[in-house]
Formats: structure tokens, sequence, C-alpha cells
């Protein structure tokens, strides 16, 4: 039997001790707990060559966006990955995801422009499906810009930034646009139709709890009926065939992780190349955990290789 990693659960102990935040305050508060949370969870993490503030356009005006250049880079122009931050559509922001995006330009010698697309309440589905297809072509049009090659973009994205990176490769093929080179999609959340078997068995205490899960959703949807939008729930487009590669992580104590897995066997059945590596001592949101769990670490390092290879940076 699987056992949680040991410092992560030792983590989570010490949470259930506290008074548990209550998803019922305002989202304000849950910012500002999602911020603090991100920060006490990441260190010490590589320095970069540059890091830029970069002005890209979103579906209804400009969007603040932060371009992260690592030391071994090389070349002025290359490969570049499109981040999108994780957060239930609701919290997170650049700040939160600052180490996760050093961490990966680093592993994968390549520059990532990670996108603060625009958040519910304030602006609800499909708000930021749409920033996110015109951010990322935005990327492909102003690559010199950036330093990105054109033909050379991969996009990437935790949790909710999974599902915006999924749906993104998806308009992108459906709508046109510079095509992708690769997808990663780190414990995506794929649908919100059903809860599944993982939802229900994992709840609570693991992080991402069923009350988390419900304030998003409320928080994001218009109505229930965006859920059955393929830019809401990418898992129902049944196309998906001619779809770039896919890096798709899952961990075994996610909730998300029967809806991930779901996903990769429907990309994988449709043709798509699809690399799983599944986690099965983690938690949801462990990418940004590497104060307290090195297989996180080690967990970005490898999916920063596979965009290397992928993206044809490695020697």
């Amino acid at each position: 039997m699987i056992s949680l990693d040991p410092r992560l659960q030792a983590y989570l102990d010490k949470l259930r001790e506290r008074p548990g935040f209550d998803w019922r305050g305002s989202v304000d508060e849950a910012r500002r707990m999602f911020w603090k949370q991100a920060h006490a969870l990441e260190v010490d993490a590589p320095v970069m060559l540059e890091t830029r503030a970069v002005k890209v356009a979103g579906a209804e005006g400009p969007l603040d966006a932060r371009l992260y250049v690592p030391y071994a880079v090389g070349a002025d122009h290359g490969p570049g990955i499109v981040f999108f931050h994780g957060g239930g559509f609701t919290v997170g922001d650049l700040e939160s995801h600052e180490m996760l995006c050093r961490r990966l330009a680093d592993s994968a010698r390549v520059r990532v422009l990670s996108v603060a697309y625009r958040l519910a309440p304030e602006h609800k589905f499909p708000a930021a499906p749409e920033d996110a297809y015109a951010a990322t072509q935005w990327a492909a049009q102003h690559a010199g810009e950036i330093g990105f090659v054109a033909d050379r973009i991969m996009v990437a994205g935790d949790s909710a930034g999974g599902c915006l990176s999924a749906v993104v490769a998806q308009e992108t093929k459906n709508r046109g646009g510079a095509p992708l080179r690769a997808q990663m999609l780190i414990y995506p959340c794929t649908q919100f139709l059903q809860l599944t078997p993982s939802q229900i068995r994992l709840k609570e205490g693991y992080f991402l709890t069923q009350a988390a899960q419900d304030f998003f959703r409320d928080k994001y949807m218009r109505t229930r009926e965006d859920a059955l939008d393929t830019r809401c729930s990418p898992i129902l487009e049944n196309d998906l065939f001619g779809l770039p590669p896919a890096y798709l992580v899952t961990a075994g104590f996610d909730p998300l992780l029967d809806e991930g897995v779901a996903y990769g066997e429907k990309l994988a059945a449709c043709g798509v190349a699809v690399t799983h590596r599944n986690y099965p001592a983690q938690v949801h949101g462990f990418f940004n955990m590497t104060a307290i769990s090195a297989g996180a670490r080690d967990a970005i390092a490898e999916a920063g290789r596979w965009a290397a290879d992928t993206l044809g940076k490695r020697a």
C-alpha cells in the first residue's frame, strides 16, 4: 500500500491542528491564504539570467506576464513555454507560481512566459480560457520580442492552469493559429460534471478539499451549464486527433487523479503521444511544495527534461 510522502504527511498533520480555512469566506481571504501557503512551501529557487515584466494580449485587453530566462538558455532565440498558474481560476497569480516557473525554466533550459489571465469571480468563465488562447497566440506572433521561436512553443500549467493548457491545445487546433509543439498538464482539472471516485475518497485531509473545489466551481462558472462547454471541461471534447504530445502529471493523493488519468487515456486513444508520470505518494499542488518534498523537486526536473527533449533543446 502506497503511503503519503512522510514530510507532506507531517505538514498536513500540522495543518489539521490549526483552525481550518473557512471556504465560506471572501475571495480576498482565499487569495491571501493561497499566497501565504505558496511562499511558505517554496525556497531557494534557481537564479535566472533575466526576469522581465511583459504585457501580452488577452481576449479583451492586455494582461500582465513575466518572462523567465535561465542562464543555460544559450541562443538569443529558442523554444519557449507559455505557463498558466493554478488556483481554481480564482486565486493564484504570477507571484504564487514564481518558484515553479523558475525551476521549470532552469530544468528545461528554455524561456518561460507566465501569464496572469483574468480571475473569477470578477471575470467568470470563459474569460480564463479565452485569455489563455489569446496570450498563446500573442506569444507566437511576438516570438522575436520574447526570445521564442514561433514553431517551438509549448503550453504548460498546473491544476486550473493544466485545464487551460488542455483547452489551448484544443482551441489552437479548432480555431487555428501557430501550432503548438507540446502540452504539459500538471494534475489538471479536466471536468466539472461529476464527483469521481478519487474526489470522494480524498475529499478531506489532502490539501485540496471538497469545500475548496466547491468554492472554486461556484466562483468560476456562470451557470451549471458551463460545465458542458469543452472550454470548461476539456475531457468532453471527442476529436482529440492531431493534438500535440502531452506530458501528464498526476498525484496519488489528489482528488483530481481520476479525471487526469481519464483525459490522458482519451488523448492516447486518439493517437496523441502521452507521457504519463504518476507520483503515488504526492498530493495536489506538490509542484509548489519543494521546501518540504524532495520528490517535488525531482518531479519538476523530470518535467523539464521532457520539455527540453520535446522542444529540441537538449544536446
